[in-house]
C-alpha cells in the first residue's frame, strides 16, 4: 500500500508546519492509512445522526446567531460552515444553494466522519486531535482527495471546559486566494468565542458572570457566581488562566479567592456590603431595607451608624 512518508513543502510558519507534520506521522504510524484512498467520509446513519445532534443540543442552540453570521460573511465566497461534534461529524452546514450539490459530493456534510483516524490530516480532523485553530490548506491534506479544499477550524469547549464541537470553514482553493485566509481564520475564531459565551451563559442562566483574567486578551475566561459570590463554573479559558479544576469547583469558592482580590472577603466587608445592597434595594427606605434582610429597624440603625452608612 503506497504511504507518503512526509508531509509536502509548505511555506506555513513553523508552528503550523510543525502541527501539520505531527499529523501526517499519526496518519502513517498510527493510523496506518493510505493518502491515495480515494473512498468519500464514512456516514453516520439517521438515528446516529439525530443522537448526535441530541447530546449537542444546547450547544447548537448557542450556535445559531454566530453561525449566521459567520456564514454571512463567507458563503459568497464559495465556503460552507459546518459546526460537528467532538468525533468529527458535522450535525449542522451553511452554505450557499448552488454550492450544495458540490459540498455533499466532497462529504462534507451533516453525518459525514472527519476524524483524523477516518480522513487523515484535515482540517475538522486535526483540531480536534491538537485541540487548537489551525488552517489545513490544500496538499497539507493527507488525502489526495481532499487537496481541493482549504478549511480553517476552531475548537468549542463547552460550559465545564471539555472539548465538544468544532467549528469550521471549508473553501473550494480557487476561491480563496491566501491572502484571505487569515481573514478567515480571525471569523472563525471570532464565532467560537461567541459560541462558548453563549452556550456557557445559558448552562448558568440564573448566575451572576464575572469577566475573569485573560478576557482582556480575545479569550472567553468567564466565572460564573451564586448570589453569595461563590463560583459555581468556569470556562476553558478561566480554568487555564486560574488554576480551577473540577475538585476545586466542587467546593465552590470565593470569587474573591480565585481573582486574587486579597485572602477573601472579611466579615465585615461582606456585612457592609450585604447593608448598602439592601438599602439600594430599598431606595434608601430603612424600614424596607431592615425587611429585606431579616433584623429589625433599630438593628439595622445600629449597624448602619457602626459602618459609617447613611
Amino acid at each position: 500500500m503506497p504511504i507518503a512518508s512526509s508531509p509536502p513543502s509548505m511555506t506555513a510558519p513553523a508552528p503550523a508546519a510543525s502541527v501539520v507534520a505531527a499529523s501526517w506521522r499519526r496518519c502513517v504510524t498510527l493510523y496506518g492509512l493510505d493518502p491515495e484512498q480515494s473512498r468519500a467520509p464514512e456516514m453516520l446513519g439517521p438515528a446516529e445522526l439525530r443522537a448526535a445532534r441530541e447530546r449537542l443540543e444546547p450547544l447548537m442552540r448557542a450556535a445559531h446567531a454566530p453561525l449566521d453570521r459567520l456564514a454571512a460573511a463567507v458563503v459568497e465566497l464559495g465556503c460552507c460552515v459546518l459546526l460537528t461534534d467532538a468525533e468529527g461529524a458535522p450535525v449542522e452546514r451553511r452554505s450557499a444553494a448552488t454550492d450544495a450539490a458540490e459540498f455533499d459530493m466532497r462529504g462534507l456534510r451533516p453525518g459525514a466522519i472527519w476524524s483524523e483516524a477516518q480522513q487523515g490530516t484535515n482540517g475538522i480532523g486535526t483540531c480536534l486531535a491538537e485541540g487548537r485553530a489551525l488552517t489545513i490548506h490544500r496538499d497539507q491534506h493527507f488525502r489526495t482527495r481532499n487537496t481541493a479544499l482549504s478549511c480553517t477550524v476552531a475548537p468549542i469547549h463547552d460550559h465545564c471546559g471539555r472539548l465538544a464541537a468544532a467549528l469550521d470553514v471549508s473553501c473550494r482553493h480557487e476561491t480563496l486566494v491566501p491572502g484571505m485566509i487569515g481573514l478567515v481564520a480571525a471569523a472563525v475564531a471570532e464565532a467560537a468565542r461567541a459560541i462558548e459565551a453563549a452556550h456557557f451563559r445559558a448552562a448558568f442562566a440564573d448566575a451572576r458572570i464575572l469577566l475573569a483574567p485573560g478576557a482582556e486578551r480575545g479569550a472567553v475566561s468567564l466565572l460564573a457566581v451564586d448570589r453569595d459570590d461563590l463560583v459555581i463554573g468556569a470556562t476553558r479559558a478561566a480554568r487555564l488562566e486560574l488554576g480551577v479544576t473540577d475538585a476545586a469547583l466542587a467546593a465552590t469558592p470565593p470569587a474573591a479567592d480565585l481573582l486574587r482580590c486579597g485572602s477573601g472577603e472579611a466579615l465585615e466587608e461582606a456585612e457592609r456590603s450585604a447593608l448598602r445592597r439592601a438599602l439600594a434595594r430599598a431606595e434608601g427606605n430603612v424600614s424596607a431595607a431592615a425587611k429585606l434582610l431579616g433584623v429589625s429597624r433599630a438593628t439595622l440603625h445600629r449597624k448602619l451608624s457602626r459602618f459609617g452608612l447613611r
